[in-house]
């Protein structure tokens, strides 16, 4: 049965997030966006109330793939927030839906490229960490608007992203220093300004970014440095208001230490938490495609735009 194919490519697309074959945050929730769409088009039922209890379930298996990025679970929330009288107007409005989220989310990025460019000043030294899109797009639009900008990058360890970001701008041509992630602290009185990207944020300010981000932004805190952070709208997330805190994903020792070192040591435990929390006061502004905003304007964001208030969230 097609419906059968379609949950099939539910459970493919979830495991491709969970085993970061889909990485970052941004990526991720295209990804479940068009995910939804496709098993909305495969379901033959007559039932509405069949076709909706398919789809909350294929949304709880994406959601439950990677409890950091809240991305996801704002994009599923998008996605399948509609009401229809038939399975028909149900499955127009999810596709409709889907295709909005993933054109705005391709938007949103080219925006907060425009917005966070003006922030950087030809002659700039840039810190970024891990391998964020819209980060990249920030310091890609200045460039092309012709100011000369170096860019220092962390490997990003231990999954290495940060090779993917120096690819990247090796392309672009922008001048690029690779560095291990401990030496951030070291090179940063050589730092005019930090680019990172987020993949959450919460009602009160604080950032949930790949792990390393919280000790880069305290030291550019100690060194009157900047910090800058690109994140889409989506990227907030409502169920903080209500005091709720973010689950930090903790990934597989077999990321940090090779296997066959691994399974050799009887007395240790390899801790691998993927995300860490910079606290907002350590946060100089947000770079989102409706603006730039200051932390402390985190709630008004989710209201505004995700359409959220404190008598809704569940």
């Amino acid at each position: 049965m097609r419906s059968e194919h379609g949950m099939e490519q539910i459970r493919d697309t979830a495991d491709k997030i969970k085993t970061m074959e889909i990485r970052g945050a941004g990526r991720i929730a295209r990804a479940a966006a068009s995910a939804l769409r496709d098993y909305a088009l495969e379901i033959r039922t007559d039932s509405l109330r069949d076709f909706n209890e398919k789809m909350r379930a294929a949304g709880e298996i994406l959601v439950d793939t990677r409890p950091t990025a809240v991305s996801l679970p704002n994009a599923v929330r998008m996605v399948l927030r509609y009401k229809a009288d038939t399975v028909e107007d149900a499955r127009r409005a999810v596709v409709q839906q889907a295709e909005e989220f993933i054109e705005r989310s391709k938007n949103a990025i080219k925006r907060i490229g425009e917005i966070g460019a003006r922030r950087l000043r030809s002659g700039y030294t840039v810190l970024t960490h891990c391998n964020s899109s819209a980060a990249l797009e920030i310091i890609a639009e200045a460039h092309r608007a012709g100011k000369n900008i170096d860019v220092i990058a962390t490997e990003s360890r231990p999954r290495m992203q940060g090779h993917l970001t120096i690819k990247h701008l090796d392309k672009l041509g922008i001048p690029t220093s690779l560095i291990v992630d401990s030496a951030a602290r070291f090179f940063m009185n050589e730092v005019d300004i930090v680019v990172v990207g987020a993949d959450a944020i919460t009602a009160n300010g604080s950032v949930i970014n790949k792990i390393g981000t919280a000790p880069i932004a305290l030291a550019a805190h100690e060194a009157r440095t900047n910090v800058l952070v690109a994140a889409e709208t989506y990227k907030f997330s409502p169920n903080t208001i209500l005091g709720e805190l973010i689950e930090i994903e903790e990934r597989p020792g077999w990321e940090v230490l090779d296997q066959d070192i691994f399974q050799d040591l009887n007395n240790v435990r390899v801790r691998n938490p993927a995300f860490d929390v910079t606290p907002r006061e350590y946060v100089d502004l947000i770079i989102t495609e409706v603006g730039a905003v200051p932390p402390e304007m985190s709630y008004q964001l989710i209201k505004d735009y995700l359409g959220w208030e404190i008598g809704e969230i569940k």
